[in-house]
């Protein structure tokens, strides 16, 4: 199979790249399957602490291939959702490196991000209505949980996009950055987290990514049972003792 996805390590972060740029990206079934299992590669190697998801030529994601759709080849990973990452986002912190445009799906996987780095050319939307579709990966679901629903609910039925400034007003993206600029700026929000302690970081994307089905009364109970294990660590002793050395920590991941 071609390589429509390309994979790249880099002092532990991964870079992932949908590389469809003849198609802005546009996500298609083997596409999908690649992304899985890049996804997967993240949460299963130790070595790597933060993943962050580009598309090449430009552009970020123009969602789902609709040539391939129609043809019966659907993007769509049972259990796993759109591009095998939207219903399964992986453990670690993805980022997402925008330029140019994430519009349907591909926006729908921004969401799926823990952060966006995005340039000041981008535009983002969910146009399927305007194809009688339904943004079923996630944006008519989520995107009323992250931004004021008003303003999700013009999104959502007009299908018109927005720019980086109003996106970035919206909090929906952490950073607006010059055009051509987006993925070296997710990779150092990138190598920020990756200097932190992989136990503790794992632990508190997980809390903060669960907490609102928790009532407060149970959530402090689940919480203390996701973190317990990590207080508990070398790594918590070995950040302790860096501390008080004033020195860099070594991360061992135990």
């Amino acid at each position: 199979m071609p390589d429509e996805v390309l994979v790249e390590r880099r002092d532990g972060v991964q870079i992932i790249t949908i590389n469809r740029p003849e198609v802005k990206n546009a996500v298609d079934g083997n596409t999908a399957r690649q992304l899985m299992a890049a996804v997967d590669q993240l949460d299963a190697d130790a070595e790597l602490r933060v993943g962050v998801l580009t598309g090449a030529g430009g552009s970020f994601c123009a969602g789902m291939d609709l040539k391939a759709w129609l043809r019966g080849d659907k993007p769509v990973i049972p259990g796993r959702g759109f591009a095998g990452i939207t219903m399964t986002p992986p453990r670690k912190p993805l980022i997402a490196a925008v330029e140019g445009y994430a519009l349907a799906g591909g926006f729908e996987l921004m969401l799926a991000c823990d952060l966006a780095v995005v340039a000041e050319n981008s535009r983002f939307g969910v146009p399927e209505v305007k194809r009688s579709l339904v943004a079923g990966g996630g944006a008519a679901m989520l995107l009323p949980r992250r931004i004021p629903s008003t303003v999700a609910l013009e999104m959502l039925l007009t299908g018109d996009p927005i720019g980086a400034e109003r996106a970035a007003a919206l909090g929906l993206v952490n950073r607006v950055t010059p055009v051509g600029g987006a993925l070296d700026g997710a990779l150092e929000l990138a190598a920020t987290i990756a200097a932190n302690g992989p136990l503790a970081v794992a632990a508190t994307k997980e809390i903060a990514s669960k907490q609102a089905d928790w009532t407060v009364t149970e959530g402090w109970k689940i919480q203390a049972e996701i973190y317990g294990p990590v207080m508990a660590s070398d790594d918590a002793r070995e950040g302790a003792a860096a501390f008080a050395a004033k020195r860099p920590p070594v991360w061992r991941g135990r």
